[in-house]
């Protein structure tokens, strides 16, 4: 049996009926203060403490570290959290920046995301609040979240718990069928494995695909694939190869053999020699073509109750309009959600910033079924911490 084979959940876990929120009470703030000081998972010698990349998984309401070796390998069926932190400033400072995101797989369940998403704001308390938090989703990560890894893998399956339907996996050979292709992310290129469907009718000609038949490992490679993926794929492969010693055939989807492949996969009788499948990561292109306006909210509760009001419909958006007393919601035209918070915001209005976020989303989901807008990546900054990443998505909306 590959490993977690057959380890899933009862149904799919639909991210737009997600209910991840967090409680704003100022007892919910104490607790979750004298949790993080108390984590073992934080308090390991190097959270906060030196730069890099730390990585956890979620399992029966624990944190648990991943190997290093496992990193940018993850399942379907969980959630994790991952925390990157970088030196600021001028070469020498000992400061850090950190930026902590909680990536929920498409099957995880909703006792797996609540507990990433809380420990996700127990972790910034423990980086006293100066953190950047993300909230990231298997079918459209942020750019920021595919640019930590050289290569990003999703397998189906994930890690047993009570709160799991296991499933034996079925006796006949095995079948996985892999999609590796090119994520440009924040200025760089990553590669993306993800594991999709063994059928003909997830092939597409633009990506190499590995087919993994337990006695012998396929490559295709569509007529349309780069260099750069071709030679990925083959790192792959090497890998797959290292744990058992099994032929591998590399086909190009040019030569008329590349026709077993398809064939394999159910395609016997599908009279085709072109393969369009769109990739299941990432907002799709009819999305980006009706991409929104870009908007500016306020959460304030200066009236003695919170309102969420809207500030600017489209551009020219600033670091100008917004206030260090409020929290404001920033919409970069649908590439982006970005929750700033104010350095004298009240606690009720930094409590409910998810909550909010989420809200924002249904009623943009609910104004159109066909939207994609609860694929959204969600991110929180504070004055005086802002990543990069919204410095950057806030001068493009004063420019434009």
């Amino acid at each position: 049996m590959a490993p977690n084979a057959g380890l899933v959940h009862p149904k799919e876990y639909d991210i737009k009926d997600s209910n991840v929120e967090l409680i704003g009470s100022d007892l919910d703030h104490k607790v979750k203060y004298k949790s993080a000081a108390s984590e073992p998972a934080w308090n390991d010698g190097r959270v906060g403490i030196e730069p890099g990349l730390l990585v956890w998984r979620i399992e029966d309401f624990a944190v648990v570290p991943v190997p290093k070796d496992k990193y940018g390998q993850f399942f379907d069926g969980d959630s994790y959290i991952v925390l990157h932190s970088w030196k600021m400033g001028q070469q020498g400072s000992e400061k850090l920046g950190h930026d902590i995101f909680f990536w929920l797989g498409s099957k995880t369940s909703q006792d797996e995301a609540g507990t990433a998403a809380y420990k996700t704001v127990e972790l910034d308390e423990f980086l006293h609040g100066a953190a950047t938090q993300y909230r990231e989703i298997q079918a459209s990560p942020s750019d920021e979240f595919v640019a930590l890894f050289p290569r990003l893998t999703v397998r189906k399956g994930g890690i047993a718990s009570g709160f799991r339907h296991v499933e034996e996996a079925p006796k006949e050979e095995v079948t996985t069928l892999l999609r590796v292709f090119k994520h440009a992310a924040a200025g760089r290129d990553s590669i993306v494995v993800l594991e999709v469907e063994p059928t003909w009718k997830s092939l597409d000609e633009s990506d190499v695909f590995v087919l993994d038949k337990g006695d012998k490992i396929w490559v295709w490679q569509g007529k349309k694939c780069s260099p750069m993926e071709k030679a990925k794929s083959a790192q792959v492969v090497h890998d797959m190869t290292q744990a058992k010693h099994v032929d591998v055939e590399v086909l190009s989807q040019s030569e008329s053999r590349s026709r077993v492949v398809v064939n394999m996969l159910g395609g016997e009788d599908a009279a085709t020699s072109e393969f369009h499948c769109a990739r299941p990561l990432g907002l799709s292109a009819a999305a980006k073509e009706h991409a929104r306006p870009r908007r500016l909210f306020r959460l304030s509760d200066a009236s003695g109750q919170l309102a969420f009001d809207l500030v600017r419909d489209g551009p020219p958006i600033s670091k100008a309009d917004l206030d260090g007393n409020d929290v404001f919601l920033f919409d970069d035209a649908g590439r982006e959600i970005w929750v700033w918070e104010g350095s004298k915001a009240s606690h009720a209005e930094r409590a409910t910033w998810l909550r909010v976020a989420q809200s924002y989303v249904r009623k943009l989901q609910s104004e159109d079924d066909q939207s994609e807008a609860y694929l959204t990546p969600i991110a929180k900054v504070k004055e005086g911490n802002e990543s990069a990443a919204f410095v950057k998505a806030i001068q493009a909306a004063a420019a434009a």
